[in-house]
């Protein structure tokens, strides 16, 4: 057995005599697995989280939209194009206007879309589930769980849409209106789409609107991969038509959540560094209370590398072993927090009353590597005041 491991294990055990030494090494063991453990379920958390608030947004926010630009159109002609170049991608056009619902004496803003629902069903799932009860044909709509919880509709009966178009009144220009039979309702999990959002046919939108038949205000995009999609649809169409991703609508909010996520990351990574000050003094303290020994080491012919080394290995010892039992006791947590219904979530805003977790790979290593750091920068002080003891100072006075 080498001269450090020696040493090593001889440092780590309990010492009768200073027991304050081994007690703050307990202590910095006990804070660093604490702090690996609560940084491994809150990453997981906040993982989580981001990604359900991605499936909601996704929801209602088609993964691509194509729209016209300031004096572009999109039309039949483009709609046909884009179908037989990218067949793996599904395409669904739409027309749209700001109206308000009434219904007695209850008004409700939102938007109205007119839709090909063969088309929107398939890059919308909200909306083909909504359409097993029944397919909108003519002047009847699908509206959300949201407005119809709310004016209490039952089906069949009839909602009132009026435009912000205007049309002309006797002496004055009047706002469209037209009444709409309820014929299906979707549920999309969030109130603001239930309630904002109804469905109609094309051809209905057309007529109220007065829109050329081939012509629409956009067009839908389902892709399964959407950030990469973009650059190719984008390569293909016209000047006068640009597209658009559903983060682009959203990016503010996501930056928000990352800076979030990394202020939290900064936050918890203090507690592994407080924890490492427990490491600072219970070496220093080793030091200073094994002066002579190590004193007696150098002048038998141990070099002060090997000194140095004893002590590092000793902090990274203690770090280490916290790290893992922390690493260990996090995703313990987290498949508690995962599996048992400890928390309950509302179940308008979640599909599921369980905490959803999603620890990445690049975050639990950066947890990893972090704390060692830290713990490898706590050690390395106290292995160069060990190694730079005054041997004929401390054999002459000890």
């Amino acid at each position: 057995m080498s001269i450090v491991s020696y040493l090593v294990k001889r440092f780590l055990r309990f010492d009768k005599e200073q027991p304050f030494i081994f007690l703050s090494a307990l202590l910095a063991f006990s804070g660093i697995a604490l702090g690996v453990m609560v940084l491994i379920i809150a990453m997981a958390l906040m993982n989580g989280f981001d990604n359900e608030f991605k499936k909601k947004l996704t929801v209602m926010n088609y993964p691509l939209t194509i729209q016209p630009k300031f004096f572009g159109s999109v039309d039949q002609t483009l709609l046909l194009q884009l179908e037989k170049k990218f067949p793996e991608l599904s395409f669904s056009p739409y027309l749209t206007s700001s109206v308000l619902c009434r219904h007695d004496s209850m008004l409700e803003g939102g938007y109205l879309f007119g839709v090909d629902f063969k088309r929107e069903s398939s890059v919308n799932d909200i909306v083909a589930l909504g359409l097993k009860q029944h397919i909108p044909t003519g002047f009847e709509v699908m509206t959300g769980k949201g407005l119809v919880e709310e004016y209490a509709i039952k089906t069949n009966d009839r909602l009132t849409y009026i435009f912000t178009q205007l049309e002309p009144g006797g002496i004055a220009m009047t706002p469209k209106m037209k009444r709409f039979k309820v014929t299906a309702t979707f549920d999309s999990g969030l109130s603001a789409y239930d309630k904002g959002y109804s469905y109609t046919t094309i051809a209905s939108m057309q007529k109220i609107l007065g829109v050329p038949e081939g012509l629409y205000d956009g067009i839908h995009v389902h892709s399964l991969n959407p950030e990469a999609d973009i650059a190719r649809v984008s390569a293909v169409l016209p000047d006068s038509v640009s597209i658009r991703g559903w983060w682009e609508d959203n990016g503010n909010f996501f930056a928000a959540l990352k800076m979030e996520k990394m202020s939290l990351f900064i936050v918890l990574m203090l507690i592994i560094l407080i924890a490492a000050i427990n490491i600072i003094s219970s070496l220093l303290m080793t030091v200073m209370n094994r002066r002579s020994e190590i004193a007696l080491l150098i002048s038998l012919g141990a070099s002060k590398q090997e000194v140095k080394k004893v002590f590092l290995i000793l902090g990274v010892v203690i770090g280490a072993l916290g790290i893992i039992t922390g690493s260990i006791l996090g995703f313990f947590g987290i498949w508690v927090l995962g599996t048992f219904d400890i928390i309950s979530l509302p179940a308008d805003v979640y599909p599921t009353s369980t905490l959803p977790l999603d620890l990445t790979v690049g975050d639990f290593f950066s947890i990893i590597i972090g704390a060692f750091v830290i713990v490898l920068a706590s050690a390395w002080y106290p292995a160069k005041k060990a190694a730079d003891v005054d041997v004929l100072t401390v054999l002459r006075n000890e």
